[in-house]
């Protein structure tokens, strides 16, 4: 544990009176950057053209919470393209680019920001980014801009997001992006962004802030700071700073694994394959030895400064266990050599016998969990082609001419002479282009809990406590590369008598395609040995809710998850149905 003053990690308002400045918050800060490409008369960047991204995120659910908004010394064109005021987060759970031009809110601050880009005449200190962010006033300007309360925004409950912003021309149209933006938008235009605004877009920009420790799914970016990153390395871990508000702060858990997959499950593994250019010509091929198999992907192609997510889909073992998988790397790149997969049962944890005499006087109900959630994914596969150049290569040769006379005299005479020729030929020194196709997956899911139809007093949505519930999950996965994504392939459901822990049901699956559906597993407490959950006897009036949770669809770019609930009302218990009468 590590005593913290309460600081703060973000670009915003200084309020327009002088007073003094105090640190209110824990910075979580880092940045980088290299020298600069000269541009283009269409795509180019000023240095000093720059700012920040403030979004204030919920600790618990990672949401957003209140404004989002953009701050910066300059003033931006009138016309500028720009995509709204997204946070990072919002991207990375699912959010697509929505282009926009003109109407762009900004706010200039009373007290300039610092340099946020680096380029190669004019770096930004970090040093200066901290200071600034890192002043109650500015804190407090934010919480007013964002609709907060002050005190509420640093009770520890929440956090605050920063991202850095890029004015640039690209195309001689004018652009405000962040880094993830600039991601986002360069996969849709075939890495065209990168090709002409790299050492911005993808150098700059995204270096300009990063994490130094693991927080909100983000990790501490150990990667180069001063060359090209890929566009999935921004996407997943550039170009974002936190600032968190707690008395304390834990120093974060070293995760042994890299992986946590269910047995008897098919799940995916992925490396990021980088280094150099691979091509037709230089091809890159991937190999993953997995429980003594050997997958092998051939053909992975990358254009020079970029990377390719590369993936295997394989089938778990039927019991736990730590599986070491190997990947190597043949033809150049490089990627991670060694994967760890922590391999579990959830199957197991069924809970207890239900008696009549059961009771728990104490029980109050509470909050329902919330699982790690991701409901879609996004990922892609670099195409190459060939772009020709036809170009004439010389190949001058003398052509020898001999010419024989005899004068007026009789006389024999020989001349020999040349001339040049070329017999040169037509060449391709063409070179090799990309393509980038992306692919996304999303989930979606629906949960119905339904009272056991043979409980004698059941209504459609009611039942007396001590009875059973019937419960079906029913899961559905979209995307635009089936060979490449499972169905959502396990659920478990918690039940809030347990407050939502100790004891859960592991459901039974049957999957079609890439449709899922799942229910309760026959209860070997029931007398008709029916797939039930029998409500404790003891359970108050009022809402009945179970939670589950549904994972393991996977895709290359990680395990996409849901929280699912549904209710049922308890109205009495199942005493009231048994009538006792003396024997005559």
């Amino acid at each position: 544990m590590k005593r913290i003053l309460a600081l703060i990690l973000s670009a915003v308002l200084m309020l327009s009176i002088s007073v003094p400045a105090y640190a209110t918050g824990d910075e979580n800060i880092d940045g980088g950057g290299g020298n600069m490409g000269s541009g283009t008369s269409t795509s180019y960047w000023n240095p000093g053209m720059d700012g920040v991204r403030v979004s204030v995120i919920n600790v618990d659910s990672h949401a957003v919470v209140g404004n989002v908004i953009d701050l910066t010394n300059k003033t931006p064109a009138s016309g500028v393209i720009h995509f709204g005021k997204v946070s990072k987060l919002s991207y990375n759970a699912g959010r697509s680019l929505s282009p926009v031009v003109g109407n762009y809110s900004y706010i200039n601050p009373s007290q300039s920001l610092p340099r946020i880009i680096s380029s190669g005449s004019y770096p930004a200190s970090i040093d200066a980014i901290r200071s600034y962010f890192t002043d109650e006033q500015v804190i407090r300007a934010i919480a007013g801009y964002v609709g907060m309360d002050f005190d509420t925004l640093i009770c520890g409950d929440y956090k605050i997001v920063i991202e850095p912003i890029a004015y640039l021309v690209y195309n001689g149209a004018n652009y405000a992006m962040t880094a993830t933006e600039a991601a986002l938008y360069d996969q849709v235009v075939d890495g065209n962004l990168r090709y002409w605004m790299g050492s911005l877009t993808h150098q700059n920009l995204p270096l300009a802030i990063f994490l130094e420790e693991a927080d909100l799914g983000y990790p501490a970016w150990s990667g180069s700071t001063t060359s090209k990153v890929s566009n999935e390395q921004i996407i997943s871990s550039l170009g974002i700073g936190i600032v968190r508000f707690n008395d304390e702060v834990e120093e974060p858990e070293v995760d042994e694994f890299d992986y946590e997959y269910r047995v008897d499950t098919d799940v995916i593994t992925s490396v990021e394959v980088s280094g150099g250019q691979s091509d037709p010509d230089n091809p890159v091929t991937v190999q993953f030895v997995i429980e003594g198999s050997t997958y092998t992907i051939s053909n992975v192609y990358y254009p020079d400064g970029d990377s390719q997510l590369v993936w295997v889909k394989w089938h778990t073992p039927d019991e736990p266990c730590v599986c070491t998988i190997q990947v190597r790397v043949l033809g150049g790149g490089t990627a991670q050599s060694t994967i760890t997969a922590n391999i579990v049962d959830l199957d197991g944890n069924d809970p207890p016998n239900p008696v009549a005499d059961d009771r728990n006087d104490t029980f109050t109900l509470v909050d329902i969990p919330e699982k790690e959630e991701v409901s879609s994914a996004s990922w892609g596969i670099w195409s190459p082609w060939w772009q020709e150049n036809w170009m004439w290569v010389e190949n001058w040769e003398k052509c020898w001419h001999t010419d024989r006379w005899t004068d007026s005299e009789g006389k024999s005479h020989t001349d020999r002479w040349y001339h040049w020729v070329d017999n040169g030929w037509w060449e391709d020194q063409g070179w090799w282009e990309f393509d980038y196709n992306a692919y996304t997956a999303s989930l979606t899911a629906t949960m119905v809990i339904t009272p056991d139809s043979l409980s004698p007093t059941v209504s459609s949505s009611t039942l007396k406590s001590g009875y059973g519930i019937q419960q079906s999950v029913t899961a559905s996965v979209s995307t635009t590369q089936s060979a490449a994504v499972t169905a959502a392939q396990n659920a478990v459901t918690y039940f809030p008598e347990f407050n939502y822990e100790g004891f859960w049901r592991l459901l039974n699956r049957s999957i079609s395609g890439k449709r899922s559906t799942f229910t309760f597993k026959d209860n070997p407490y029931s007398t008709y040995n029916r797939p039930t959950h029998f409500t404790p006897i003891w359970y108050p009036d009022g809402s009945y809710t179970p939670y589950t949770w549904l994972l393991d669809c996977w895709t290359p770019a990680g395990m996409l998850s849901l929280n699912l609930t549904d209710s049922v009302r308890i109205s009495g218990d199942l005493w009231e149905d048994w009538h006792i009468a003396p024997t005559n």
